[in-house]
């Protein structure tokens, strides 16, 4: 694959708004997952999320246009505006904008349906129904920077935003468009939470599990004057038949099949790290841990979500961690490597230089 470089991050994080604040929280070795208090997990198991504190919407968006948004949508749209910034120029009208998120706007459904059961259909928001589509933070970025390309949002659980970001790079590698903005958005609220903890997904006291995080990170790709972060070298994708609906599957050769796919991608033999899925669920870390010993031996292995979480936002973060380690010259090429569950499986190759 023609290698893609990303030229602009911009991060809406648990404990980090900004890339320079991100930086510092992946450098101090500490954890943006703490006890929550957005709202009561009395009666749940697990009483910890990674959440976004401190960020402040009025400073990225107009008061106007940010009535019209909830906060899915403004996490992305500030994210999308620190990335534009950071790639040091503006974003050509054909750009392209592909948002992965796996649950979408949760918070502004229940919202509505709690005012529609109230009110009736009549009196219900229908700001709020705009907003219970997950397409609205995409919609939000193209009509913000008036982008006329591709606007494209994938739910595929936890490898939404890796998904996103191989759709865009085919697309500007096919030159359908010549720039993107690329990247995940998460919400976490407390029906999604508490869902998840009645199913037994989320991590309590000796449960293994996974942290629910939340937030936003956007990229640009091919725009701007800035140096490359790194580039988008190479994709795989496979299914892991053996996996239920709600959970990770066994075979660990299909996952071996999508990083030896991305290898073949990016023309590729080995790569120096993998940025692993590992997010403290055990069928999903078990099946990625077995795939990685068995095709790579002993290779430094890089686990990210145990800092700022999972989901859609956990995947862009991923995604942001290893284009800094390439940024900083600690790899010449990284695997990124996401599964879902269900059985979906994305991987890519991030290279530090052009070729």
């Amino acid at each position: 694959m023609v290698r893609v470089p990303i030229t602009g991050i911009g991060v809406i994080a648990p404990d980090a708004v900004g890339v320079d604040a991100f930086r510092a929280l992946l450098a101090s070795g500490g954890t943006a997952v703490h006890d929550v208090d957005r709202f009561d997990t009395t009666g749940l198991s697990a009483h910890q999320a990674a959440l976004v504190r401190d960020f402040k919407p009025r400073d990225y968006i107009a008061p106007m246009k940010m009535r019209r948004m909830n906060g899915l949508s403004r996490f992305a749209v500030a994210a999308a505006k620190l990335a534009i910034q950071d790639c040091g120029g503006s974003l050509p009208p054909e750009t392209g904008v592909a948002i992965g998120t796996a649950f979408g706007p949760v918070q502004t459904s229940v919202e509505y349906m709690h005012e529609y059961i109230e009110k009736g259909p009549s009196l219900a928001p229908p700001q709020l129904f705009a907003e219970s589509v997950a397409n609205a933070p995409g919609s939000h970025i193209a009509i913000e920077w008036g982008l006329r390309g591709f606007n494209v949002t994938i739910t595929q659980r936890e490898s939404s935003a890796l998904a996103a970001a191989m759709y865009a790079a085919t697309q500007l590698v096919k030159g359908t468009m010549s720039s993107a903005l690329i990247g995940g958005v998460e919400e976490a609220n407390e029906m999604l939470f508490s869902v998840l903890d009645r199913i037994g997904a989320l991590a309590h006291d000796e449960h293994a599990g996974l942290t629910l995080g939340e937030g936003s990170a956007m990229l640009v790709a091919n725009a701007g004057t800035r140096r490359p972060y790194g580039w988008l070298s190479g994709f795989g994708i496979a299914r892991d038949a053996t996996a239920p609906i709600s959970d990770w599957g066994t075979d660990a050769d299909r996952v071996i099949a999508a990083m030896n796919a991305a290898l073949r991608d990016a023309e590729l033999e080995n790569v120096d790290a993998i940025f692993a899925s590992a997010n403290g669920s055990p069928r999903g870390d078990d099946v990625e841990q077995r795939a990685i010993a068995k095709r790579f031996g002993g290779i430094e292995i890089v686990k990210t979500k145990q800092i700022f979480g999972e989901y859609a936002a956990g995947g862009a973060l991923q995604i942001v961690a290893a284009l800094l380690a390439l940024d900083e010259g600690r790899y010449d090429h990284v695997l990124v490597s996401s599964l879902s569950a269900g059985g979906g499986i994305v991987c890519a190759v991030l290279s530090r230089e052009d070729a």
